[in-house]
């Protein structure tokens, strides 16, 4: 039987990229820090099916509330892999930590939800800017937006949007930087006017509350807005290069699955990733959500995550511009969807 690369690609990896390496011996600690989103699910899934246990290694999943957060934990050595958005590791690499990005999760998946008292601004014909300076004119006072702290993708890609696309006036809008669960949190109970929400919360407030308004997708806010990765220290790369390549196969793997296979994947989610506080069936619903594109090819980011970083450095979120080269191997890929 033949298969062509764009079927393999298309749907077969779940099937065919198995972990490369088999438990021998005793298991390889791996340290994983991981923001709680939808495009984390790939790791879940990888532990939950058994995969990274079969390819000899010992995970420890640590959250964390945003991606500069994160850098800290790679700045002092306690983590091994990071699973967030791609734009910090600009920031850690200027700083001196080696560190790879070695596989995507997701893409545009960073959204912009209003709540009732900003979306009923937002009429058909009116354009995006003038809605929010009629809010303004209506309460005398900026619209408050909910976002992560500066240099993270949520921060880069709002300001994108409401600078770049809208235009909207900075008089119109207050950026209020907090945490992943704050800026939820905040978002669903009206403490602030709209912001920045990614998947499962999207579809969760959405049900909770109908007036909510999505008003922008992730490829509005910023085109081909670089999303979530895998990316790993070079020091675990060195040390252990065929448990590494076996945790991007398993990514991959779990990547194809978490698209093709939602029924499945959804049960194992809400044990891990639900945390007990969100079911099957919306979890079931966040993975089929037009906020959810589950794409494991760093390549397809690269020319993005340069255009975002020259963005970032504009609005100082970013010191200065660092060479991509070094930031992208996609080898470990490449040989997992070579299979």
């Amino acid at each position: 039987m033949t298969l062509s690369r764009r079927s393999i690609l298309a749907g077969g990896l779940a099937a065919l990229t198995a972990p490369a390496v088999r438990a021998q011996g005793a298991p390889v600690p791996v340290r994983i820090g991981v923001i709680p989103i939808l495009a984390a699910a790939p790791v879940y899934v990888a532990e939950r099916e058994g995969w990274l246990k079969a390819a000899g290694l010992n995970p420890t999943i640590t959250t964390f509330e945003s991606g500069p957060n994160m850098i800290q934990a790679l700045a002092s050595g306690t983590l091994d892999v990071y699973v967030a958005g791609v734009a910090p590791l600009g920031v850690a690499r200027s700083r001196g930590i080696d560190v790879k990005v070695v596989a995507a999760t997701a893409i545009e998946e960073n959204v912009f939800l209003a709540g009732p008292k900003l979306a009923r601004f937002f009429e058909p014909n009116v354009p995006k800017a003038e809605a929010f300076k009629r809010y303004r004119a209506a309460t005398g006072s900026p619209a408050r937006l909910a976002t992560q702290p500066l240099g993270s993708v949520p921060n880069t890609t709002l300001q994108h949007w409401l600078w770049q696309v809208v235009k909207a006036d900075k008089a119109d809008v207050t950026l209020v930087p907090m945490g992943i669960d704050a800026t939820q949190q905040a978002i669903a109970a009206g403490a602030v006017e709209g912001g920045v929400m990614r998947e499962p919360a999207v579809t969760i407030v959405m049900r909770r509350d109908p007036s909510m308004k999505l008003l922008a997708l992730g490829g509005e806010m910023f085109p081909s807005q670089p999303g979530t990765v895998v990316a790993m220290t070079q020091a675990f790369l060195q040390r252990h290069p065929e448990h590494s390549q076996a945790l991007v196969s398993a990514a991959v793997r779990a990547v194809a699955l978490l698209r093709d296979a939602p029924d499945r994947v959804a049960p194992q989610l809400e044990a891990s990733l639900g945390r007990g506080l969100v079911d099957a069936a919306t979890l079931r619903a966040a993975l089929t959500s037009p906020a959810s594109k589950f794409v494991a090819d760093p390549r397809v980011i690269v020319e993005a995550t340069a255009a975002m970083q020259r963005y970032q450095v504009s609005i100082g979120g970013l010191e200065k511009e660092v060479p991509l080269d070094g930031l992208f191997d996609t080898r470990l890929f490449e040989r997992a969807t070579a299979r």
